[in-house]
């Protein structure tokens, strides 16, 4: 069962996953095809493409979500399906639903990390970040080298700030240095990923007491690997701003003049507003 779930996890996190498994049974290769189909389908929603069949893709849903019920009614115990068919109920917007298999998927085993982080999103959407966390948590803990999971607790921990200071079990200190961490952990496992690395970047911004070498050292890193120039000019910006706060006011001046992207003009006028003025030398 647990080399099925990493299987699942695998399939629903990465691509299809083609072909059968040794001593895999029906049950399995059902749920196996099932996961295919429906990646599929989510994958062609995705493109967009101008000759996209709206009707079609909702026929063939609609008989992937026939087919899980018919797995789970004949196999009413099925942990990973009921995980599987949560999982497509979220991606297809029925959240009610979603979280019910979801729920019964962790009924029947505690030890999915994708269960734990998916009811984790649901309770987090639903404005519940204190029952949220606690299922993040378990996903880290079960799972503790996928990113996405130390991202999401990240984020959780900022956009629900309010909610955790009131609660009188955290402090601000600790609250920014667990959301910090959190972000630190998703950039280290998943350095090509922009929106956690850059995530990490920021997070810098809200600790108490900044690491402001650590900052620029990740600022650095972004402004080398941005793929356009105004991405890269972007990336710069932090650079000096970090420089500014570090009191490395000389080469802040130079860099800001190797700002000229257009579209940047108004962030680096502030820059330049916070500079102090020259002195006679």
């Amino acid at each position: 069962m647990k080399s099925l779930l990493l299987l699942l996890s695998l399939t629903l996190a990465f691509g299809s996953l083609r072909g059968a498994t040794e001593g895999e049974s029906l049950t399995d290769r059902t749920l196996r095809q099932l996961v295919d189909q429906q990646k599929a389908l989510l994958a062609e929603e995705a493109r967009k493409s101008p000759d996209f069949d709206a009707a079609n893709f909702q026929t063939q849903m609609q008989q992937v979500c026939q087919g899980y019920e018919l797995l789970l009614k004949d196999n009413p115990k099925y942990a990973a399906g009921y995980a599987a068919y949560g999982y497509l109920l979220g991606k297809i917007g029925q959240r009610k639903g979603s979280i019910a298999i979801l729920l019964k998927a962790n009924q029947l085993d505690p030890d999915m990390p994708l269960v734990k982080n998916q009811i984790g999103n649901f309770l987090a959407e639903e404005g519940r970040p204190l029952e949220a966390l606690p299922y993040y948590l378990a996903a880290i803990k079960l799972e503790p080298q996928e990113p996405l999971y130390h991202y999401q607790l990240g984020t959780l921990l900022y956009v629900a700030r309010d909610d955790f200071l009131k609660s009188g079990e955290w402090t601000a200190a600790g609250l920014n240095h667990t959301m910090h961490k959190a972000f630190r952990e998703a950039a280290e496992l998943a350095p090509d990923r922009l929106e956690f690395t850059y995530r990490y970047a920021e997070s810098f911004y809200d600790l108490d007491t900044p690491d402001w070498d650590g900052a620029l050292k990740a600022w650095n890193s972004l402004e080398a690997r941005a793929p356009s120039e105004l991405e890269r000019q972007t990336m710069r910006l932090h650079v000096i701003n970090v420089l500014l706060k570090q009191g490395k006011v000389d080469h802040a001046r130079v860099l800001l003049d190797s700002v000229t992207e257009p579209g940047l003009q108004a962030q680096k006028q502030k820059l330049i507003a916070d500079l102090p003025p020259k002195t006679d030398k």
